[in-house]
């Protein structure tokens, strides 16, 4: 690929590698992406709801439904958005499982994922939208994370542009759009998204603490801010996608998201005008001993001797007239 010296210096290069070997492993740098991704929001999840007087680590037991079935609803979402990857002549419908090749989408992700932990919240006994709005800021920060994957993949880039931050792009690439010249930079929406995810965070931070934003609607702000993203972003990608009425799936589905997320917004700000009395349902919160208390259980008796002070008068004279 040649580009001129004021190009090389002013547009971003792609890395050379999207993958290494660890022995007969290959590990996958997108992946690594989003692997980060989802433990710095476990962990930013876990200190925002024990603040709030969760048991600590309570999100492990909420992520072991959310993770598995958000990634099942990234890949279903993707298949069903594109049909022609997977289905029709010389296709193989086996495709679909085979989520290493790559192909899951992130609307499909929150569907599966809310689904989860709305179950792990039942199992857990946390309130479902405090969780939500616990999740909200990592979750972006997730996203912005699991976005450099798609820089690695030199995948998902945006229109050819001749502004000085576009992206090199390796023509052999797979990618890379047929009949343009080898030096066309393009959009980095790649990175375009980790700058609003991340100034997002700050967003939610910020309206978290002046508004008192609980009961979900934290978690609404979030839907509205990264799906009124997605609108832009999804708008000057160039990768195939179906389109419905001059509109990608995805930018329909970005649509829906703001919506959803004002109608949260509006609808639990009607519907609860006070603070969170807990993140707990009523009647499922955590004692916070910590301790287990063995010995007030029907299944263990105590036979050791008790200590001589909790002797009674009665019975140390027992004790002494039996000798």
């Amino acid at each position: 690929m040649t580009f001129s010296a004021l190009d090389v210096v002013a547009s971003i290069p792609s890395p050379d590698i999207s993958s290494f070997q660890i022995g007969p492993l290959t590990i996958h740098i997108y992946a690594l992406c989003i692997m980060t991704g989802i433990i710095v929001a476990a962990l930013w999840t876990n200190h925002r709801l024990t603040k709030r007087g969760a048991e600590p680590w309570v999100v492990i037991d909420i992520a072991l439904l959310a993770v598995p079935l958000a990634i099942i609803g990234a890949r279903i979402f993707h298949v069903l958005t594109h049909p022609g990857f997977y289905f029709g002549e010389g296709k193989d419908p086996l495709a679909v499982f085979y989520i290493w090749e790559g192909g899951i989408a992130i609307f499909g992700s929150l569907i599966g994922g809310a689904v989860g932990a709305w179950l792990g919240c039942r199992w857990t006994g946390i309130r479902f939208w405090s969780f939500a709005d616990a999740l909200a800021p990592g979750l972006l920060l997730a996203q912005a994370i699991g976005r450099f994957g798609n820089w690695f993949n030199q995948e998902l880039f945006g229109l050819p542009t001749d502004l000085p931050w576009g992206l090199e792009i390796d023509p052999d690439n797979g990618a890379f759009p047929p009949g343009l010249a080898e030096d066309t930079l393009f959009h980095p929406t790649f990175l375009y998204e980790v700058v609003w995810n991340t100034l997002g965070v700050l967003v939610l931070l910020w309206a978290a603490r002046r508004f008192r934003l609980q009961w979900g609607r934290l978690f609404g702000l979030y839907l509205v801010w990264y799906s009124a993203g997605r609108i832009v972003w999804e708008s000057i990608r160039i990768d195939p996608s179906e389109v419905f009425f001059g509109l990608r799936t995805n930018v329909w589905a970005a649509i829906f998201g703001v919506v959803f997320g004002l109608v949260i917004m509006i609808v639990q700000k009607r519907r609860h005008l006070g603070d969170e009395p807990s993140p707990y349902v009523t009647g499922r919160e955590w004692s916070g001993d910590g301790a287990v208390q063995s010995q007030d259980t029907d299944d263990f008796v105590d036979v050791s001797a008790p200590p001589a002070s909790e002797v009674s008068d009665g019975q140390a004279t027992s004790a002494i007239a039996a000798k």
